[in-house]
């Protein structure tokens, strides 16, 4: 009964272990503050449950639109990022045309493709983890492709890709999509290009700044691009409380979330120090609020022996040009230092 693509098909896969210390999916590791929690409390009261929420998130809208500094004309929310990846592959050309993914980088931009049976030009990255420009032009101009998707800083490299080679690309006839999750910690951005170019579009989230419980995901875009892909877009798709709560804490926990995007950004930087002074350790520059890092041990050994110790971390070593290496999430203060020891201890063990 099922279609064979769907039998083809492998789920997004998330870490579920249990461990004391979690570092692997990349949120903010600090919770609201406790009067912020109180407020959310009283909104969430008024909630009327029996209802739908409001189909156009108008004040929501209103608030992002300020928070990003758009129109709300060039907004479309979704729950997630998630969702609005699956309407652009879905939406833009034809599904017989290919979609342009730089590997490795955020999977669903390859699964979202595979559900709709669209033909992938997977491009892998060069060793300096970005774009290899003459194979990704040779590709495109045998292949063809309507779609491209650039995840900037890219996750789980950590690198923004060169802005030279996103927009050569774009030259090549693509609807560009930037995918900026991690923008906060990186503060670099192709916001402008995506109001002023109708061949650009640029995704946002509020998961990397400590609401990704709400799944509320931006698209930013010209007005008339916004408004044909609001023609597919799923009704009630932003529920009720992530609406009231997210409103609630961009306007009144706006210094809390700059302040802790400034910690956090603090951190990464001791903890790529911290990092780098063990031995055989190899860490990457990063613009986002995680690290990638690489050993002489294999990942999944290392991965193991870090959980046995509490600690949680991504082993992504299955990726192309990732072999032996595991992705970390920057976390709280005291966070990172136990993952520094139980790191220290595993290399010892594994180390002889």
């Amino acid at each position: 009964m099922l279609s064979a693509r769907l039998r083809s098909l492998r789920a997004y896969e998330t870490e579920t272990s249990e461990a004391r210390v979690r570092l692997s999916s990349n949120e903010l590791p600090y919770d609201l503050p406790r009067e912020l929690k109180r407020r959310i409390g009283e909104e969430a009261g008024r909630i009327p449950l029996h209802r739908y929420p409001d189909p156009t998130c108008g004040e929501l809208k209103a608030v992002l639109a300020d928070f990003f500094g758009v129109g709300e004309e060039n907004l479309l929310l979704g729950n997630g990022s998630d969702e609005l990846v699956y309407y652009l592959s879905v939406a833009v050309g034809e599904l017989d045309q290919g979609v342009y993914i730089p590997v490795p980088t955020f999977p669903m931009y390859e699964i979202s493709a595979d559900v709709f049976g669209r033909p992938k030009v997977a491009v892998p990255l060069g060793e300096d983890f970005d774009i290899d420009l003459q194979e990704s032009l040779r590709r495109l101009r045998e292949e063809g492709a309507a779609l491209a998707y650039f995840s900037y800083p890219n996750n789980p490299t950590g690198n923004l890709f060169s802005e030279e080679k996103i927009r050569a690309l774009r030259e090549e006839g693509l609807l560009t999509v930037v995918d900026e999750a991690y923008y906060h910690y990186s503060r670099k951005s192709f916001l402008e290009e995506a109001l002023r170019r109708e061949d650009t579009v640029v995704l946002r989230t509020l998961s990397k700044i400590g609401l990704a419980g709400l799944r509320v995901g931006v698209l930013i875009a010209r007005e008339e691009l916004v408004r044909e892909l609001e023609k597919i877009r799923l009704p009630f798709n932003v529920s009720y409380p992530s609406q009231v709560i997210a409103r609630l804490v961009l306007t009144e926990g706006r210094d809390f979330i700059e302040e802790a995007v400034e910690r956090v950004v603090s951190e990464r930087e001791r903890l790529r120090r911290e990092l780098s002074s063990i031995e055989g350790v190899e860490v990457f520059p990063s613009s986002a609020n995680f690290l990638l890092f690489r050993t002489p041990f294999p990942a999944g050994e290392l991965h193991a022996a870090l959980l046995r110790r509490g600690v949680l971390v991504r082993n992504v070593s299955h990726l192309p040009r990732l072999e032996r290496c595991l992705r970390v999430s920057v976390g709280r203060e005291e966070e990172n230092d136990l993952f520094l020891e139980a790191l220290n201890s595993a290399v010892r063990e594994l180390g002889g």
